[in-house]
């Protein structure tokens, strides 16, 4: 497995402490976020990392989160300014492939705004099958938002999934009914992922430079490409705003906190889960992916770190 994280922009709602860094430099709970992703990646598995840098790129190396030179590779989006994620995405396209050529089976896309541990990275990557692309999305999300928000709806977006299929994602919830989870920001992809990523790309066109994450996850599932939703619960923060990171750090202080992410409290929190979800799925079947033949098979559930 190869990683990458989609660090070019700037996080303007975090203000003056990303004047002068990229937002993936800004800290919370001892480290940048960015090495917060690294060390969990690598963790997981992750053989080499890419970070696509925009912002502030020259600031963006591995020395300026205590790495050294070699820990990871860059790639620029000249034009971070004016385009997304999904154009950052593109812009790694040359390292992936190569990475697809050589033989890799699966690379894991990171936002470079979220933390997340080992173990959450492990489930994507152990409980999705064969699907060609696949995400996690929290399932505690609403305690996660009350935190954030007075009203977790102004923020959430819709999330649903059938028989572990993505099947609504991205659009303005009417209310909590719609929302089964929030997507955290972690993709996984395979080769055939790859391809029908590209081939979506090159159907938008220009759009590409307009269109969001969860509006290009729904591109996918309307060209029939089987989306993978891998459940997790808590573990995970999003980080957006200067009251985000005072609203974690007091989460933290406090302690025994659901979306604590870090080490042995996670490590013990997921294993505990672990337990009643293979308690809770003893009785299931594998069930292929609906619509998708005999080509993707989903796999037994299977425990987080």
């Amino acid at each position: 497995m190869i990683a990458l994280i989609l660090a070019a922009g700037r996080g303007s709602r975090l203000r003056e402490l990303t004047d002068g860094k990229p937002k993936c430099l800004v800290r919370l709970a001892g480290k940048a976020l960015l090495r917060w992703q690294y060390d969990a990646l690598r963790a997981a598995g992750a053989r080499d990392v890419l970070v696509v840098r925009g912002y502030l790129a020259e600031c963006l190396v591995p020395e300026a989160v205590d790495l050294p030179p070699e820990a990871f590779a860059t790639v620029g989006n000249p034009h971070w300014a004016q385009s997304n994620m999904l154009s950052s995405l593109l812009c790694a396209g040359p390292w992936l492939e190569a990475a697809f050529a050589a033989g890799e089976t699966a690379a894991v896309i990171s936002y470079a705004d979220i933390v997340y541990p080992a173990g959450h990275v492990r489930a994507l990557c152990e409980q999705a099958g064969d699907a060609p692309v696949a995400l996690t999305y929290d399932t505690a999300w609403e305690a996660l938002w009350r935190i954030r928000f007075a009203d977790p709806l102004s923020d959430a977006e819709s999330f649903a999934c059938r028989d572990g299929l993505l099947c609504d994602i991205g659009r303005k919830p009417q209310g909590l009914a719609d929302i089964q989870g929030q997507y955290m920001g972690l993709l996984r992809i395979t080769p055939a992922g790859w391809r029908e990523m590209l081939a979506a790309c090159g159907a938008l066109g220009d759009a590409v430079a307009r269109t969001d994450m969860t509006g290009f996850l729904r591109v996918l599932m309307a060209r029939q490409v089987p989306v993978a939703a891998v459940p997790v619960r808590g573990g995970w923060c999003e980080v957006d705003s200067q009251e985000d990171l005072r609203a974690y750090e007091a989460c933290l202080t406090r302690g025994n906190w659901q979306h604590d992410w870090r080490g042995e409290a996670a490590s013990g929190r997921q294993a505990q889960e672990r337990r009643l979800g293979a308690a809770q799925n003893t009785e299931q079947a594998s069930p292929e992916w609906p619509g998708a033949g005999t080509r993707y098979r989903r796999t037994a559930t299977t425990g987080r770190e």
